[in-house]
């Protein structure tokens, strides 16, 4: 089976730009190249300081020092809210050969403690903000180093030059059942999710992005920040997402990578004040982690001329799998394939090999994730259009059964409610009458700006004649027995994921 190659996206991108997409080994080839040729642009925004390339690195060869007394090998735990420190020491890290072990900054003690053991953690690099957490590890762990991630160090340590296949991070995922893992990114795995996020954007170096995603999440560390620095461009870090449009309106970026929730609450704040939200600078808005609306790309094109780019990855494949370049055309697809993968579909799941897939889990083995031949078992649902285009259906484990034996996916069927610009988000989930008769339910939140057009028209019984509407389409074996119009929005997780209800 073949593998993928670059040469789909060619034809979206400034010929230019696109032959100087090129693969890198290691996170430091890949960062030296990038301070050759662009020593003096500024690479990081933080709390009102600006880096150069030359700068940052300067800092980070001190830094090493700091590091390099546990040897080029060890697992190093990078414990810091998004800030310019996070950079340093990932960097750092990484660029010494060692293995950076990504902590969310909302760890607490205890679980700081335990994701040490489990992980095997050396040493452990901490912001001044969190370092109360530290406490229970020094008492029982002192051989487990702690430093300070303002901490100076005096020395200059040359960067390591590690292969494609040493170790670079370990990030947390749910993995394919939702329980917290970590999972294990090679060099060559963290440097083709760098260079998948130059694919599908006509120019994409000397951008400016802004950061609010945390960077402990793999969208945030791989296509904002890492990709950011392969394109020599520059990252604003936002701290605090209450100040996010402050922020944009003070360092106008270019391009911004949000989730789909992020994306519709900039568009509805920039309606309802009528003013574009996100800036006259902005080109691109990288959107996933979730699906992406239809109706978000057709109104940031409409209203503002925003491009927004919808793809799909898994922090098990180092983020990107697929982007889209045709996002008015195909607004329901993930796009094409980044290059460097093998893909095959049974049974309608996505199975991936390739460069960007993980080494595997830490500590722990999760049963049924690679199949016989040694395929990474996605868990997600997808078909593929005549034009190579991928589209996500479903998750495996979200299937329905009903009592009659049909299997339904809700994702399946939410896409198709979500399609009435009057909903924002949608869930089917299977539900129990007082009889006892398992049904199908769908809940919906309705789209503010939307909404208010309708006047002093009841919209909850204009929203549920839509869902009717609709619901009258599909096959019987598909069709919804109960419609809520929900007056808040859904529960959601860190990433902004909607909760899925338990299954019955």
């Amino acid at each position: 089976m073949q593998l993928t190659t670059k040469e789909p996206f060619r034809k979206y991108a400034d010929p230019e730009q696109f032959d100087r997409i090129v693969d890198r080994e290691s996170v430091s080839e890949m960062w030296k190249n990038s301070v050759a040729l662009y020593p003096d642009a500024v690479a990081i925004e933080d709390d009102g300081k600006k880096y150069t390339y030359s700068e940052i690195e300067a800092d980070i060869s001190r830094f090493r020092s700091l590091i390099q007394r546990g040897g080029n090998k060890m697992r190093v735990g990078v414990y810091c809210p998004n800030s310019y420190d996070f950079v340093r020491a990932f960097l750092a890290v990484t660029t010494l050969g060692c293995t950076a072990v990504i902590l969310p900054p909302q760890l607490d003690k205890m679980t700081l403690f335990g994701c040490v053991m489990k992980f095997g953690i050396d040493m452990l690099i901490c912001h001044p903000s969190l370092s109360a957490n530290t406490e229970i590890l020094s008492a029982k762990r002192p051989d487990v180093p702690v430093i300070l991630s303002d901490a100076q160090g005096t020395d200059c340590v040359d960067m390591v030059m590690p292969d494609g296949d040493d170790p670079c991070v370990i990030m947390f995922t749910g993995g394919t059942t939702g329980k917290s893992k970590g999972a294990l990114l090679s060099n060559a795995a963290v440097m083709q999710g760098t260079v998948n996020g130059c694919y599908g954007l006509w120019d994409v170096f000397s951008q400016r992005y802004l950061l609010v995603l945390p960077l402990s999440h793999v969208f945030g560390l791989i296509r904002n920040l890492m990709t950011a620095l392969y394109t020599g461009s520059t990252l604003f870090i936002c701290r605090n997402n209450k100040d996010m449009f402050r922020d944009i309106a003070a360092f106008r970026p270019t391009v911004l990578v949000l989730v789909p929730a992020l994306a519709e609450m900039a568009l509805n704040l920039s309606k309802k004040f009528n003013k574009n939200m996100l800036g006259d600078s902005l080109k691109y808005i990288i959107c996933g982690a979730a699906a992406v609306p239809p109706y978000l790309i057709r109104e940031y094109k409409r209203a503002f001329d925003i491009t927004i780019c919808p793809g799909y990855g898994l922090t098990e494949s180092a983020n990107l799998v697929s982007g889209n370049p045709e996002y008015l055309d195909k607004p329901e697809s993930v796009g094409l394939l980044y290059p460097n993968q093998q893909v095959k579909v049974v049974d309608g799941e996505l199975l991936l090999k390739g460069r960007n897939m993980m080494t595997g889990y830490v500590g722990e083995e999760e049963e049924g994730v690679y199949d016989a031949d040694g395929w990474f078992r996605t868990g997600d649902l997808v078909r593929f259009d005549d034009d190579g285009f991928l589209y996500i259906v479903g998750r495996v484990k979200e299937i329905i059964v009903l009592p009659t034996g049909e299997n339904i996916s809700p994702a399946g069927l939410e896409v198709k409610f979500l399609a009435c610009d009057l909903i924002q988000d949608a869930q089917v989930y299977e539900d129990i009458t007082e009889s006892g008769s398992h049904i199908l339910a769908l809940e919906v939140v309705p789209r503010a700006p939307e909404i208010e057009k309708l006047g002093d028209v009841d919209a909850v019984k204009t929203i549920t004649e839509k869902m009717e509407e609709i619901n009258a389409q599909l096959p019987s074996e598909q069709k919804i027995s109960r419609i809520i119009v929900r007056d808040s929005d859904f529960e959601r997780t860190p990433s902004m994921k909607i909760k899925r209800y338990q299954k019955c």
